[in-house]
């Protein structure tokens, strides 16, 4: 009998990965970690690292969670003889590669619910509190904020034009179901299963 499966990674959508997981009955635990750890190499390489040990001393075959958020995720991801799911980061992952790359290439800044709720204390304790600084550095790349509505979120509404004001960007929404994140967790559930 196989060890049982477990999955670790950014807590960022870990509503709808969860929601997924029950709707198919998968057989698999969830690790999640903190969704503001892609600021900080150190941290995230830290947490995901033991996170990664812990889940093998228990005996269990692990996924990781994650888009290409680290420089050495692919050693590390060879280092504990696991898989991640494929997608450059989380909102790939979520809405397809054609989309996200649509609107990068107008000046997205994606938003999600988890980020919204916490976003001042993170983009401070990341950027400093100097607002003219902080929206100079998102000015640089972004024309617009997108935050992104899933069948899990919940009114997050006050929170997302709340973190628009704070950098001075213009808010737009965008409604996306799971399908793409369904596809994205069943393809690697599926090679987790092939390496096994």
């Amino acid at each position: 009998m196989n060890a049982p499966i477990s999955l670790i990674g950014c807590g960022i959508l870990h509503n709808e990965v969860d929601y997924l997981i029950k709707k198919h009955g998968w057989q698999i635990e969830t690790h999640w970690l903190h969704s503001a750890l892609h600021n900080y190499f150190d941290q995230l390489h830290k947490e995901l690292d033991g996170g990664l040990k812990q889940e093998e001393a228990a005996g269990k075959r692990t996924i990781v969670f994650y888009g290409a958020c680290h420089p050495r995720m692919d050693q590390l991801l060879e280092k504990h003889h696991t898989c991640r799911t494929h997608g450059q980061n989380c909102i790939v992952m979520l809405i397809g590669y054609e989309k996200f790359m649509e609107e990068l290439s107008n000046g997205a800044y994606f938003l999600l619910e988890d980020w919204a709720l916490t976003w001042e204390p993170m983009i401070t304790e990341c950027f400093g509190t100097n607002l003219a600084v902080v929206r100079e550095i998102f000015h640089g790349s972004h024309k617009k904020m997108v935050a992104i509505r899933t069948p899990c979120s919940t009114d997050f509404t006050a929170a997302a034009e709340a973190a628009a004001r704070f950098v001075d960007l213009p808010l737009e929404w965008m409604d996306t179901d799971l399908s793409h994140l369904e596809t994205v967790l069943a393809e690697s559930i599926a090679e987790r299963e092939q390496q096994s």
